[in-house]
């Protein structure tokens, strides 16, 4: 039984107030250095001072205006609010009376933010939580059921009113939430200077915007501790280093592999530490693994676009394979938007008759962009012209603009824990490889990410059969090699959805694989830990659900199931192939230089 409203059995300590009056001076000083940190470029004119919210405001207004023009409605809605409220009001003094109440509204399952014991045994607690709740899932049915408002206004309120209910959640505030006063009292304030100096240094690592600190970088160099799979560069251009990986095995299978990354992040997810490394493990299997290490791109690059990624990426990639080893057919791998790029490299090689691809698997990679999530908020007619205008003043985009577009895809997860935990507990964050690659990150040339936002995001040319590459139209229904098409259960990036219809784009046999959890952690799953699990089933047909229903589920990782794919399509064996073995010398040890220049 709940004991009555202010006989507690928890009494918070009790703090020294004139250790707490010091650390409140520092916490101040510290937040000057903060709000310089964040105002110096504004007084150098290299940042308006206000950001533009005009989206946001303009979305969010419409969804108003469509429900204030239905009084009833209106009416009908707040009342479901009042009442809520109303039971959630007698809830709260019957438990300050001592008496049992089930709670009004719960966290799902999965909300971390308010696993403190206090946040339900404590009623104010409990009361602003179960407030919060109701307010929020009741914002967002508004949205979810504002008839009449066209979808991509709904798609963009929903987003924003994520990033705000995130925002304004009472954990995140030092008042509103009991570990934040339980910590503070404490350590009599030392939490929040220590916060406030991290939160300093953060804003100015930023240039003068916030970049969150997700790991410690200290613990991590590429090349010594992550990114250590054995190989050499055997070919550089202006836009790629190719590695190939030094071999394990003393017979390898014939047909090598080539590996298209993302230009958006760095290659080396698939090569975090040994007991993780998709590299490392391919070339345990018996595969010549070959991958692309592509330049963080500056001014001079600018007007490097999608047909130059594809002629100095993957055909310069395929020429020099075919010098190092003298195979001209290979099987080749993209991942993410490198898998979009090796898809319109695909559907140019078809029409050109080129066949040195001769199998290609795709890892959480989209041709079909119709239900491509919710970064498609970044992707309208307007926000494109912005983002050209803004990427035609340096020739490219910060990679700190797609980093944090990718953190408020999942706010809850990637964004205010750590807000929390580091800027108000004052706690570093722990060494973790994926968190530190994830910060790593990379800009993208203005020619092509113009390109690949018009074409693919706002007027999804490649699967309509309209994008044209150097000249030529692509039809990816021309495309008659296998495919390997992995999705992953959870991604916010290039849901299963998109891939599964995606799938149905090509027109040779596809092998749709679904595996469990996200973008990441779903395709990173060795089999030396596995996590998750995949499905795998018959024909691309009708709905991803009905797919769902009749596919056949396997514990672990997935990668066994794929090298056997692999295997079966061309299980030659040959001696195996030394990195400079061939008509190429090797130019220094992988992981290269490219992945080392920091954005």
């Amino acid at each position: 039984m709940d004991k009555p409203y202010g006989e507690e059995k928890t009494q918070g300590p009790v703090p020294d107030f004139e250790e707490l009056s010091r650390n409140m001076a520092r916490f101040i000083e510290g937040a000057g250095e903060a709000a310089a940190a964040y105002l110096k470029p504004v007084q150098e004119g290299q940042r308006p001072a206000a950001g533009d919210a005009s989206e946001a405001v303009k979305s969010l207004g419409r969804v108003a205006e469509v429900w204030m023009n239905d009084p009833q409605k209106t009416f009908e809605a707040q009342s479901r609010l009042g009442t809520q409220f109303l039971s959630l009001w007698a809830s709260t003094l019957k438990r300050a009376q001592g008496e049992f109440t089930e709670p009004v509204a719960e966290p799902e399952p999965k909300d971390n933010r308010f696993k403190d014991p206090e946040w339900s045994e404590n009623p104010i607690f409990d009361f602003l939580k179960q407030a919060y709740l109701i307010s929020s899932r009741w914002a967002e049915d508004l949205v979810e059921n504002a008839e009449g408002l066209d979808e991509r206004t709904r798609h963009k309120a929903q987003f924003y009113l994520k990033q705000l209910s995130s925002a304004l959640s009472p954990s995140n505030f030092l008042l509103t939430n009991p570990e934040l006063i339980r910590e503070t009292l404490r350590e009599n304030g030392a939490n929040l200077v220590r916060g406030m100096t991290m939160l300093a240094e953060d804003i100015e690592a930023g240039g003068g915007e916030l970049k969150i600190r997700q790991s410690d970088p200290s613990n991590f160099k590429v090349g010594v501790n992550i990114a250590t799979t054995p190989g050499k560069v055997i070919f550089r251009n202006d836009l790629i280093e190719l590695i190939q990986y030094t071999p394990v095995t003393e017979k390898v299978l014939k047909r090598p592999l080539l590996i298209v990354p993302p230009w958006i992040n760095k290659f080396y997810i698939l090569d975090l530490n040994p007991e993780k490394s998709f590299i490392r493990w391919a070339v345990s299997q018996g595969l010549t693994v070959f991958c692309i290490s592509w330049v963080n791109p500056a001014e001079q690059h600018a007007e490097k676009g999608f047909e130059h990624y594809m002629v100095d990426g993957i055909f310069a990639a395929l020429d020099a394979i075919e010098k190092a080893t003298g195979e001209k057919k290979v099987t080749a791998i993209g991942y993410c938007v490198g898998g979009t790029l090796l898809a319109t490299t695909l559907a140019y090689m078809a029409a050109k008759r080129d066949k040195r691809v001769d199998s290609a698997t795709f890892f959480t990679a989209q041709v079909d962009f119709t239900h491509a999530g919710d970064l498609k908020v970044f992707a309208g007619e307007e926000e494109v012209r912005s983002l050209e205008a803004t990427m035609k003043k340096r020739g490219y985009l910060e990679g700190s603009r797609m980093a944090n577009a990718f953190n408020m895809l999942r706010p809850n997860d990637l964004i205010w824990p750590y807000v929390v935990n580091v800027y108000m507990k004052g706690q570093a964050p722990f060494p973790f490889d994926l968190l530190y690659w994830n910060a790593d990150s990379t800009r993208m040339p203005a020619a092509n990410h113009a390109f690949y936002l018009r074409n693919c995001y706002l007027e999804n040319k490649l699967a309509k059969g309209e994008m044209e590459l150097a000249g030529v139209k692509l039809d990816l229904k021309k495309v008659k090699a296998p495919i390997f098409n992995l999705a992953t259960k959870e991604d916010h990036i290039a849901p299963a959805r998109s891939v599964f219809v995606g799938s149905k784009a090509f027109g040779g046999p596809v092998d749709y694989v679904l595996a469990g959890s996200g973008h990441i952690a779903g395709v990173v799953n060795s089999p030396n830990k596995p996590k998750y699990q995949f499905w795998t089933g018959g024909p691309v047909e009708g709905e991803l659900e009905d797919w769902m229903k009749q596919a056949t589920e396997t514990s672990g990782s997935w990668w066994p199931y794929w090298f056997e794919w692999i295997k079966a399509q061309a299980p030659r064996m040959v001696a195996a192939r030394e990195p400079g073995s061939g008509k190429l010398e090797p130019l220094c040890d992988a992981p290269g230089t490219y992945v080392l220049a920091k954005s």
